[in-house]
């Protein structure tokens, strides 16, 4: 481990239960790995149980901005209370967890402190004494390790990326940061939440697996004919017996507008590589994929790859996956969900 004279903000939100997400405890685990001296800041409602689940990280001080105006999303607020919390820690690095939340204020809290922003980043750490960064550029095929001398350095760490730091709870000194935002700052309001049922789900960030369904799903069987229908069923009962997330390539979602027949549940939302997300799962299943390299980029990520599919000579057989099960996805897909049903 590596000493570095920084001061280290870790900068975190709490949900609107209170409680930290898991990127949160990522973001935490990556500063603890610089040995410089650690401040966590914390923004929420009330944020003081939320101090003492992580009191024994090690932090010199816990610094919060905590009232109901801060316990949901808005940039106004949002905003006031980071710029407040990076002042009164008097951080060199702020390490944030990328979070949709952190993502659309952080850029704007660097500017007003004075400093510089870097988002994406997907390591970091203190070789040779010198902070450095590592992110990827050109839809994930380069990766650049960067470093700067401004500070304050603000870096918004993507999820997946760094253990989560695991520690003992105790009691926290939260030390309040007074910030009262004005009328302007409180425009936006949260009226509600729409989310679909948990049924319906199908972008699961912290499952466990990745499933990626391919356009071969909609296309002729071996008897001739196309059974989209009960590719959705399949699917959907694959996803409810394993809680797995739900991943695309992009010649699946696009054939809704070459108006062929397509998978109801499944939008650009879903997609994997290309212009799509680069997800982190510890394991994945790619199903009637022909394997392109763009696709193949967008789940590179994955600890664990696995794919079925009928042609030996296609893309995941040269490399891509660590598994290929050269097998009709149909028939496969069936007989695991049979066993998966059997089982639970």
């Amino acid at each position: 481990m590596t000493t570095i004279m920084e001061t280290i903000l870790v900068l975190a939100h709490t949900e609107v239960d209170g409680s930290l997400t898991e990127n949160m405890l990522e973001a935490l685990g990556a500063a603890k790995t610089l040995a410089g001296t650690l401040v966590v800041g914390l923004i929420g409602a009330d944020v003081k149980a939320t101090a003492n689940a992580i009191a024994g990280c090690g932090a010199v001080n816990f610094l919060g901005v905590s009232d109901t105006d801060f316990s949901q999303a808005r940039y106004g607020s949002d905003a006031a209370a980071a710029e407040a919390i990076c002042r009164a820690a008097k951080a060199t690095v702020v390490i944030a967890p990328a979070t949709s939340r952190w993502n659309r204020v952080l850029a704007g809290v660097a500017h007003r402190l004075g400093g510089r922003v870097d988002t994406h980043v997907t390591g970091i750490s203190a070789a040779g004494g010198a902070l450095s960064v590592t992110r990827w550029y050109y839809r994930q095929r380069m990766e650049a390790v960067l470093q700067r001398t401004q500070r304050p350095w603000v870096i918004a760490l993507e999820s997946g990326c760094a253990e989560p730091w695991k520690g003992s709870a105790g009691t926290a000194k939260v030390e309040n940061v007074t910030v009262t935002p004005g009328d302007a700052a409180k425009r936006t309001t949260v009226t509600g939440v729409k989310a679909p049922a948990t049924d319906q789900q199908t972008i699961r960030p912290d499952a466990k697996l990745l499933f990626v369904a391919g356009a071969g799903w909609t296309k002729k069987q071996s008897d001739g004919k196309t059974h989209t229908d009960e590719a959705g069923n399949i699917i959907l009962k694959f996803l409810d017996l394993t809680k797995a997330s739900l991943g695309s390539s992009k010649s699946l979602v696009d054939l809704s507008g070459e108006g062929q027949a397509v998978l109801p549940f499944m939008s650009h939302l879903n997609q994997v590589g290309q212009t799509g997300a680069t997800p982190r799962h510890p394991k994945g299943l790619s199903t009637c994929c022909h394997g392109e390299e763009p696709h193949a980029v967008g789940w590179r990520f994955i600890n664990e790859r696995r794919a079925v599919n009928l042609d030996p000579n296609c893309g995941w057989a040269r490399g891509k996956a660590d598994v290929l099960y050269v097998a009709d996805a149909f028939e496969v897909m069936r007989k695991v969900n049979d066993l998966l049903a059997a089982k639970k």
